[in-house]
């Protein structure tokens, strides 16, 4: 990055990548707050083309084209999803034209609002979704980044001038392709949360010390009498809470006293107790540290408790897909180790009379490497049958080595069935019986096509 954004709306800012889930949503954002944006990519899927189309912003062509940078561009936001070598980044870099990172930018918007940045490997949605759903029941203007499409929301980016708070969610992945620092090293908090680290991005953090440094780095960067907001249920973030207790104000938060009911939960905290949608503990520890977030601008937690009575849970993050007679479906994100065990449990728990059949597919970079698949033994063992199924064509094109079932039921602790083609899984889950079951969905995928809605309509009527 060079230079500083000039302190004016009314600016010329391209984006190179623009078709990325977060980069999109940026633009808009910038748009609509007067800026003057245009943008590049080599392809736009769904939904960020008709996103961008409907703000008058979707590039009349496919491709690069340096012809797209001039000397009137006063800032270039890169993308990840573009190159070293792309053609816009190097007349840009020529031209001497400020190009930033899409975290850089977010800050630069940001450095003079009190910045909430919400860090972790799992929770960090969820967390930032209760937040957000306290903030708009009190009616209290912020400005945010999400890094998920929450219900409700058309943009999930909101950057305003008049906003005093900016919500963060701090993803640890890095930042650009010339810029290998994590996101969340870019935002300098005056509030940060940790809410759990596990190994994640093998790609980038080889080691399960490189990836801990990253978090201990995000400390570091909490600005001076900052606020440390910290799980003290997960070891690592533990030690890192008592390590900055002397220089930054240290919050600890865990799981609260909670009875399973039939709509959710019954959650006991002050004296009081409060009837709420959510379930699973996962869920209810992510909730107390939202709650201690709202503490930093004010909310009691009486009020933030009151407020979340009505939250029915993040996009995608234990989703209810279909609910008819003894039979209900859910659909979850949960890929790494710990959100897997976390999300099979917590349906157990509170489904403990039904049999409960877990379908998990392996996606993501980290799952498909054969290095990594030992870090999921028994991350399913609450399912009464648990499947994996893994697309060996995934793992060709992410130019990883080859995985056999052999290895992945080895992993997992010999108690799943592996699979290796959707029909397969469907076949599976219609032999089951379903009429006093759980089906749950795990996958940031969708096993290759499937249409969670057909599926819960069709085995529902089984």
């Amino acid at each position: 990055m060079v230079g500083k954004i000039p302190n004016e709306n009314n600016m010329n800012v391209h984006f190179i990548a623009i078709g990325g889930s977060a980069m999109h949503n940026l633009a808009i954002a910038l748009s609509r707050k007067g800026m003057n944006v245009t943008g590049s990519d080599d392809e736009i899927f769904e939904p960020s083309r008709t996103r961008l189309d409907r703000q008058g912003i979707l590039p009349k062509q496919i491709g690069w084209d340096e012809n797209r940078i001039s000397e009137e561009l006063d800032a270039v936001i890169l993308g990840m999803h573009a190159r070293e070598n792309n053609p816009e980044l190097l007349k840009a870099k020529e031209l001497n034209i400020p190009v930033y990172s899409y975290p850089e930018y977010l800050y630069e918007q940001s450095k003079t609002k009190k910045r909430i940045v919400i860090g972790g490997s799992h929770g960090k949605t969820t967390i930032t979704s209760m937040l957000l759903h306290a903030i708009n029941e009190l009616g209290i203007d912020v400005d945010y980044m999400v890094g998920a499409q929450l219900e409700g929301y058309d943009c999930m980016v909101k950057i305003t001038d008049e906003a005093d708070i900016m919500i963060l969610e701090g993803d640890e992945y890095l930042s650009s392709p010339i810029d290998r620092r994590p996101k969340f090293h870019l935002y300098n908090p005056d509030v940060a949360i940790i809410s759990g680290i596990a190994w994640d991005h093998i790609n980038v953090f080889p080691t399960f010390e490189n990836y801990v440094l990253q978090f201990e780095e995000f400390c570091k960067v909490i600005e001076p009498n900052g606020t440390l907001i910290y799980n003290t249920e997960d070891v690592e973030v533990n030690k890192l809470g008592i390590e900055y207790s002397d220089t930054l104000n240290c919050v600890p938060y865990f799981t609260p006293d909670y009875e399973v009911t039939q709509e959710g939960t019954r959650l006991s905290f002050g004296g009081n107790k409060y009837e709420l949608k959510i379930f699973g503990a996962h869920n209810l520890q992510n909730l107390i540290g939202a709650m201690r977030l709202g503490e930093s601008i004010g909310i009691e937690n009486d009020v933030f408790l009151n407020a979340m009575k009505s939250f029915t849970g993040a996009g995608k993050r234990l989703q209810k897909v279909t609910e008819k007679d003894r039979f209900v479906m859910y659909k979850d994100f949960a890929h790494s180790p710990s959100k897997l065990k976390a999300t099979t449990k917590a349906v157990k728990d509170q489904y403990k009379d039904r049999k409960l059949v877990a379908c998990m597919e392996l996606h993501t970079f980290s799952s498909l490497k054969k290095e990594f698949l030992e870090q999921y033994v028994g991350a399913m063992d609450a399912a009464d049958q648990a499947v994996v199924y893994y697309s060996p064509e995934v793992v060709q094109h992410k130019k990883l080595a080859p995985i056999s079932k052999e290895l992945v039921l080895n992993g997992f602790g010999g108690n799943v069935k592996v699979m290796n083609e959707t029909a397969e899984v469907l076949e599976f889950i219609r032999s089951q019986e379903m009429s006093n079951a759980v089906l749950l969905m795990m996958s940031s995928g969708n096993f290759d096509g499937i249409d969670y809605d057909e599926l819960g309509e069709e085995i529902s009527k089984l």
